[in-house]
């Protein structure tokens, strides 16, 4: 049963961090420099930017950090 867990576990880890990785960031980083950035997204007159919906992998990076978070404590009860 520990070692079952311990197994899924390392896999939802390996999956989390893939995921995480996968996401693009929200920070323009060395575009912004010149004070324009065309393909920011953050325009004031952007039609969806109060309402935007949440990306597969943002839905896939909550479901894998809930994962993570109960076969963490699960693991802790076990070895206690």
């Amino acid at each position: 049963m520990n070692t079952a867990f311990l197994i899924l576990h390392i896999i939802v880890t390996v999956l989390l961090i893939t995921v995480v990785l996968l996401q693009e960031g929200k920070d323009p980083g060395l575009k912004g420099i010149s004070g324009t950035v065309p393909d920011s997204g953050d325009s004031f007159f952007n039609k969806n930017s109060g309402r935007t919906k949440a990306s597969i992998l943002s839905k896939t990076t909550a479901s894998l950090a809930v994962l993570f978070l109960v076969t963490t404590v699960v693991l802790t009860l076990l070895n206690a």
